[in-house]
Parts: structure tokens; sequence; C-alpha cells
């Protein structure tokens, strides 16, 4: 049997055998051609694997590899007849250990949702022109350094207060959360910037610490998330009122540019100050013709129809309120007319009496009264005092 021959049946057998296969280990002597195509080597305690990841597979890899860095290759065993060597051609590429955290944040982020955490409806407006603006980062990264030289070179009159926190390690998702409380319970600025520069995933997973996200979620300050380059995601950024891209854009986002303010405060009075002008000559033109010497004749036109009318007015009050008086006269004199002929006097003149006992009392039947009590008798002009003879029951 011929090399040609044997080498065919093993590379048979090897590629209908490892179609699919993923791969971990350490890289070694990572080498990327002109080309874009990568080539390398993984490697365990016990053995080694020549790998390629040719440019369109390579296009992909979110993370820049190196060597010593462990990873998880995917992909197919194929032989190198040439040279009698097998090799990994790989199709994709994680840093090891990375897909249980994907996994473990993906159901963090499932559950966290759940709970509406990252509700739009709950989102906060920033502020237009703030004042205040803390940064919550490593006091000596390079993200705090972009952030201060937008922040000059857009509006060098904003007040800036570092919140200084680890953005990796241990201690970072708790130092990280006491800043966000502490700059809610003191009231310290109108926005907060949270976040750091680029990183792995692990680097990056103090922001997507279930205590970060919340303190995010809960800040009654307005919050934006900018972890990372723009390809990094953190749960913080669901959580926060805005994402950036990267740090030096949350800087923009929370600034106006002075100068374009400037600019067009400029282009306002440019296009105001004509109609202003404008304005203030067609007012001068309308005073103009307010003459003093002709002021009072036009005044006395104004008021002359008014004065005329008001005295119209009064001749109809006047010669309403004499009707009105006549009226209440004449009503006034037949009241009186039937309140006389109703009077105790005119009854009297009439020919009636009006008649008391002895002590003055009316006497108005004769069960009033006994035989030979005294009476008294009142006419019109006179009367006397008489004694009961005797009483008549039938009426006249």
């Amino acid at each position: 049997m011929h090399v040609t021959e044997i080498t065919r049946l093993i590379k048979e057998t090897l590629e209908g055998n490892f179609q699919d296969v993923s791969v971990e280990g350490e890289i070694s002597n990572f080498k990327r051609a002109s080309s874009g195509h990568c080539y390398f080597s993984l490697k365990d305690q016990d053995a080694l694997l020549q790998a390629v990841m040719f440019r369109g597979a390579a296009a992909g890899l979110d993370f820049i590899p190196t060597d010593g860095k462990k990873v998880i290759a995917r992909g197919k065993i194929s032989l190198y007849a040439q040279r009698g060597s097998y090799q990994l051609i790989c199709q994709s590429m994680t840093i090891s250990g990375q897909g249980d955290i994907l996994q473990i944040l993906e159901e963090r982020k499932q559950r966290l949702a759940a709970e509406g955490l990252f509700d739009q409806g709950n989102k906060k407006s920033l502020p237009k022109f703030p004042q205040k603006i803390a940064v919550i980062t490593s006091p000596t990264g390079a993200a705090i350094r972009d952030i201060l030289q937008v922040l000059n070179r857009r509006n060098p009159y904003i007040s800036v207060i570092i919140l200084p926190a680890a953005v990796q390690g241990d201690n970072a998702a708790q130092e990280i959360t006491q800043q966000i409380i502490q700059a809610n319970d003191y009231n310290m600025a109108e926005v907060l910037i949270v976040g750091r520069g680029g990183g792995s995933l692990e680097d990056l997973l103090a922001f997507s610490d279930e205590s970060v996200v919340r303190a995010v979620a809960a800040s009654t300050i307005p919050v934006i998330s900018a972890v990372g380059h723009e390809i990094d995601v953190a749960l913080s950024d669901f959580a926060a009122d805005l994402r950036a891209p990267t740090p030096s854009a949350a800087a923009e986002l929370v600034t106006p540019d002075m100068q374009q303010i400037i600019q067009r405060i400029d282009e306002i009075t440019l296009t105001l100050a004509p109609v202003l002008t404008d304005k203030i000559n067609q007012v001068r033109q309308r005073l103009s013709f307010l003459d003093s010497s002709k002021l009072k004749e036009q005044l006395s036109h104004l008021v002359q129809p008014r004065r005329m009318e008001l005295n119209h007015l009064k001749e109809g009050l006047n010669s309403t309120m004499l009707q009105r008086i006549s009226q209440i006269r004449q009503e006034l004199a037949l009241k009186e007319g039937e309140l006389q002929s109703l009077s105790p006097n005119s009854l009297l003149k009439r020919g009636f009496a009006y008649v008391t006992d002895e002590n003055d009392r009316h006497i108005h039947g004769a069960s009033q009264v006994n035989r030979d009590d005294n009476i008294k008798i009142q006419f019109y002009k006179d009367g006397l005092i008489a004694q009961v003879k005797d009483t008549i029951n039938e009426g006249i």
C-alpha cells in the first residue's frame, strides 16, 4: 500500500468521525496572517493540537486570541496530506467557561426581567442641562479619563463628582452598589454614569451582578450604563435609564455641547434682530401720529359719543323712576281708602255702636252680661251708660 493510499484512508477515517468536535485547550504560538487566517496550537498538560481559523470565521470572534488564553474551539478535524499532519479547522471559538457564564447571565436576565426591573415604563428622562454629574468607575482607569476629556471639551462648567469603585474583582460589585446607593441617599448629582472600559466577559461581570442591577433600577437619579465597548453587554445596560456604547459616548449623551448652544443662540439672535427692529420701527411710526396738539381732539372724539349715551341713559332712568313713584303713590292712596273704610270710626259714623262693660272689655254678645249690669255704649261722637234690664235671645 502506497503512502498516498494509507494517507487517504487515514484522512477519510479522521474527517468522517470528527466532523463536529469541541476542543478545550490553551492557545499557543498564535499568528494572524496578512490574509486574515489565524494559525495556532491548542495544548493541555499532555498534548498539542494544531489548529487554523480561516478569515471568515475569525471575523466573528468577540475577543482577541492571545497565547496562554484558555478557549473552547469548535470545528472539524482535517488531515493535511502533504505534511502528513492533522489539524483542527475552527468554525467558532469562545473563552473557556464563557458558555456557562452566558447561560447564568441569561437566566439572571430572564428572572430580573420578570420582576419588571427592565420595563421601559420605569425609565427616567435625562435632564437637558445638568449642572452636576457623578461618575462611578475606577479613578485610575481609562474610562474616567475619557469621560473627563469629553465633558471638559463639551461643557467645562458642569461639576463632576468621581465616586471611586473597583470595576472588576471580588469586591467590585459591592463597591459599585454602595456608591449608587450613597449617591441617591445624599442626592449627589442629577445624572449618574456607571461604567468602565472594555474587557473580557469575566472582566465585566461586576456590572451584571444582581446587587448592581437592582441598585441601578432603584436609583431615583437617572443612570447611564456605559460598560465596555459597543459590542459588550452587561445586565446594568437593561436596568439603566439609558445605555451608552462607551464611557465617552455616555459623556456626550449627558452634556449639551456649549459651542453648539452658543452657535444656536447666535443664529437665533441674527434671525430675531431684524424682526425686533422692524417691530420697534412700526411702534415708533404709530407713536409719531399721536401729536400732543391733536391728542385732546382725538380723545374728545372717543369720549363724546360715550358721554351722550350716558346722558341719554340718565334721562331715561329719571323718567322711569318718576313714573314708578307716581304709580306707587296711587297704589298707597287706594290702600289708605280701603283701610279707612274698615276703621272703627268709619263704622261708628255709619250708625254702629261700640259696647263695653264697666271694665272697658268689649261686649259682643248678651251672654257676657247679666241683668242690672252697667254697660257703656259708644256712638260716633258721644256715648251713654245704661243698665241691663233683660236680654234678647233671638237675632235681629
